[in-house]
């Protein structure tokens, strides 16, 4: 059973970390951020990247979540930035206004949609002429690449094919992904991949340690606790490295332009 996003105990679940660097640089490689005044990140959760963006010079960022409790988590999360705000909502009726946002950012979203089409429908509604959409994905392709010392989550689908196969279940294809957005009228459609660093390690007993506590945020939740600990021995096993750990996730990015 997957996280409960309603439930009082996960709302700090996604406030704990920070935007790596190798992010921040893709999404100014892709957007001209320098003219970015407004910045809507749907699905936001805990407001990381709605932090991100602030850093980044956006003027005004506006996070909307589906759950309440995700909200008061970014709020706590985002209290020192001003010019953050945050407002319940979901990805197809956002309650924002239409014409607006010079950036639309939906990040680890997509994989919890199914009508793909009304969710790029509302984002072109709220983007003004010429907006920029971000979104920030895994395929089935990046679900399933193998593991190594940096691509720690690999090791997860190799040891136990079935949380491959969920993954796969939930994941839509690129090719999916950017005929929708055509459909839903934008342009310039662009798609990238990126290895975005998670987490750095000072040592080996880090890396086991969190993935021990990942349980509630993850794929690992559809583990039980035996299944759990013979994963991190066999990472413990797999990764020779015990100190510097660099873990990456692999991304797609899709970058649309609204014309």
């Amino acid at each position: 059973m997957g996280i409960d996003f309603h439930e009082k105990k996960n709302r700090n679940s996604y406030t704990t970390r920070k935007a790596n660097q190798s992010w921040i640089q893709m999404v100014k490689e892709l957007v001209p951020i320098n003219n970015t005044t407004h910045a809507v990140d749907i699905g936001c959760g805990g407001g990381i990247y709605c932090k991100a963006l602030a850093d980044m010079g956006v003027a005004t960022v506006t996070g909307v979540d589906f759950s309440k409790v995700m909200i008061e988590g970014a709020i706590i999360n985002c209290e020192n930035y001003p010019n953050i705000s945050f407002q319940k909502g979901n990805a197809f009726e956002t309650g924002l206004k239409g014409n607006y946002y010079d950036l639309l950012l939906e990040r680890a979203l997509i994989h919890h949609i199914e009508d793909l089409e009304s969710c790029f429908k509302e984002a072109y509604r709220v983007l003004k002429k010429g907006g920029y959409l971000i979104i920030q994905d895994r395929t089935p392709a990046d679900c399933l690449l193998p593991g190594d010392e940096q691509h720690i989550r690999g090791y997860f689908f190799e040891l136990f094919p079935k949380l491959g196969e969920k993954e796969i279940q939930r994941r839509h294809s690129s090719n999916l992904v950017m005929e929708t957005l055509t459909k839903a009228g934008f342009k310039e459609i662009e798609e990238v991949k990126l290895w975005e660093i998670r987490n750095i390690y000072d040592n080996k007993v880090q890396l086991l340690d969190d993935l021990k506590e990942r349980t509630g945020r993850s794929i690992l939740h559809e583990l039980d606790d035996k299944e759990l600990n013979l994963l991190i021995h066999s990472i413990d096993d797999a990764v020779s490295k015990r100190t510097n750990i660099i873990e990456k996730d692999r991304w797609t990015i899709w970058k649309a332009v609204k014309r």
